[in-house]
């Protein structure tokens, strides 16, 4: 399979960050298989720490996909950091802004154009204190219900014992293990041939933030909480 192009800052990027992740951690994958060779992707992934988007472009990367993630526009003014967000093509989220639709409106294009879209639908990371999934935002159901495309939910996990945004702690050494996993895509087929409204949206979110939660579950060897923190009953 031929690689995906992805210019210049794609192949900065990975320059960086391929043996970062190989220096701090022990890394160890699951399920990447589902990652199709070509097409849209829509990955749904759980968010804990800022380290978070080096692992899962990584992960995309060795799939010879090139990630477009959504990310706060905040980081397009971080230098070098914007000028590399700019060239790799990634899609900046503005929030409670005219702005924020045309956010998902380059997702939409991203995914019409064969693009895999990495999306973490909580909006930042989890403050759940035992690293659990938050209530995520709707706009990755919109993104999944509107095209048809894979929605792969993934979880990672390890990455917060790296670098914990929370507690200002970041300890690289010993190295750590961190373990990614990929399930296989969500069937929607039912829920896109229905009215779209407020309770589809929430009801479609929940449903892959519930795979993503499960697939976490899997890779902690532990019992998932009911729910997801911060949502309210």
């Amino acid at each position: 399979m031929a690689r995906e192009k992805g210019g210049f800052w794609v192949g900065f990027a990975a320059a960086v960050f391929y043996p970062a992740t190989a220096l701090m951690t022990r890394w160890r994958t699951e399920g990447a298989h589902h990652i199709p060779e070509t097409g849209g992707v829509l990955l749904v992934m759980n968010h804990v720490s800022h380290l978070d988007p080096v692992y899962d472009a990584v992960l995309v990367h060795r799939s010879k996909r090139v990630p477009r993630f959504l990310a706060k526009h905040s980081l397009w003014k971080v230098p070098v950091l914007g000028s590399v967000l700019r060239g790799a093509q990634q899609i900046p989220v503005y929030r409670g802004s005219a702005d924020a639709q045309q956010s998902l409106r380059a997702a939409h294009e991203a995914l019409e154009a064969g693009k895999v879209v990495v999306i973490y639908p909580e909006g930042t990371i989890t403050r759940d204190p035992d690293g659990w999934p938050m209530a995520a935002r709707t706009g990755v159901a919109r993104l999944a219900l509107e095209h048809d495309v894979p929605v792969l939910p993934a979880a990672r996990w390890g990455t917060r014992d790296v670098y914990d945004h929370y507690r200002k702690k970041f300890r690289p050494l010993p190295r750590k293990t961190v373990v990614t996993a990929v399930g296989e895509p969500v069937d929607l087929d039912a829920l896109r041939a229905q009215p779209q409204n407020l309770a589809l949206l929430r009801e479609t979110t929940d449903l892959i933030m519930g795979r993503v939660k499960d697939l976490l579950a899997d890779i902690r060897h532990e019992q998932a909480p009911d729910g997801f923190y911060g949502k309210k009953v």
